[in-house]
């Protein structure tokens, strides 16, 4: 009898890669019969290192090209980091499987070992992301923050080829990279609250394919879809892009949700941030709640600033 064949779309990055290997191991567990082939596909985010997202688009340069071999039946499903998916998917394309979440939090990587509380005054901190600038310079105003692009192995070796005294990155990929020896410190939500899906891998299939969606379905984790889902809801309400200083993170206590979100000023000086207790079976409307509350406690005053059109086109 044929096996029957999946193929995976995927960056070609090795921490993309090994997340991929991941979700074949796990399908193969599940479909031992299953042959999976591991497709790279170099994304537009990819190609672009000398940049700042923020200027040419931000994440979903990361997920365009993979999309579009989705829709073009030369893959059959992708493997993504669940921050880097746009909150609103293409139409036809839906997520079959949000899979258990690794370590959500960031993690930071330091000369000598040290810990963000024992960086000299002044310190040069490297990170590609505009949501972990802003809040280490809420908390440290005197640090140097330098742009960091790369793969995760790239932007360790520029801890030393820089000169910086630490860099920030998330600890999911370290770990996944088998890494994690390399982490100073976790920095906690207190500090710097991880990005809207971070640590979570997601598949997405052709809304139409049922075939994959039954495959992937076994996948799902349910505490991690409905965290994220919250925290995507909140995303989606402020119509945050790469060039607007949001963060969000869901915790799923038995059934209940708790969210706790912020939205910050371009150089961190101002902060908005609060936590949103809910029903864990209607995630999407803590989200929307916890936005609104955001937004009046200030947080629409500062995104209007940062871009007058944002609330108007999402709201």
């Amino acid at each position: 009898m044929q096996r029957e064949v999946l193929r995976l779309g995927t960056r070609g990055s090795p921490l993309a890669m090994r997340q991929s290997e991941l979700v074949a191991r796990a399908l193969r567990n599940r479909w031992p019969d299953l042959e999976i082939t591991l497709i790279p596909i170099k994304t537009s985010g990819d190609k672009l290192l000398d940049v700042q997202l923020a200027q040419v688009g931000g994440k979903g340069l990361f997920v365009k090209e993979i999309e579009e071999a989705l829709f073009a039946d030369q893959i059959d499903l992708a493997v993504h980091s669940l921050k880097d998916l746009p909150v609103t998917l293409p139409s036809g394309l839906r997520l079959g499987a949000i899979m258990v979440r690794e370590d959500p939090l960031d993690a930071l990587v330091a000369r000598d070992s040290l810990q963000f509380s024992g960086l000299p005054t002044g310190s040069r901190v490297g990170t590609s992301s505009l949501r972990r600038r802003v809040q280490l310079l809420h908390r440290r105003p005197d640090l140097q923050i330098v742009p960091l692009r790369g793969n995760v192995e790239t932007r360790l070796r520029k801890l030393e080829t820089l000169g910086l005294d630490a860099v920030v990155l998330a600890a999911a990929g370290l770990i996944r990279l088998g890494l994690q020896d390399r982490m100073t410190e976790r920095l906690q939500p207190e500090l710097s609250l991880p990005a809207i899906g971070q640590g979570a891998l997601a598949i997405e299939i052709r809304e139409d394919d049922q075939r994959v969606a039954a495959l992937v379905d076994q996948l799902d984790d349910r505490e991690t879809r409905l965290a994220t889902t919250a925290e995507r809801a909140f995303l989606r309400r402020l119509g945050g892009s790469c060039v607007t200083p949001i963060a969000a993170f869901g915790q799923i206590e038995g059934e209940s949700l708790q969210l706790t979100g912020m939205v910050a000023s371009l150089d961190g000086k101002r902060m908005v941030k609060q936590v949103c207790l809910g029903d864990a079976s209607a995630p999407e409307g803590v989200g929307r709640t916890l936005a609104e509350r955001l937004l009046a406690a200030g947080a629409e005053e500062i995104l209007r600033e940062i871009d007058p059109h944002l609330l108007a086109r999402h709201g």
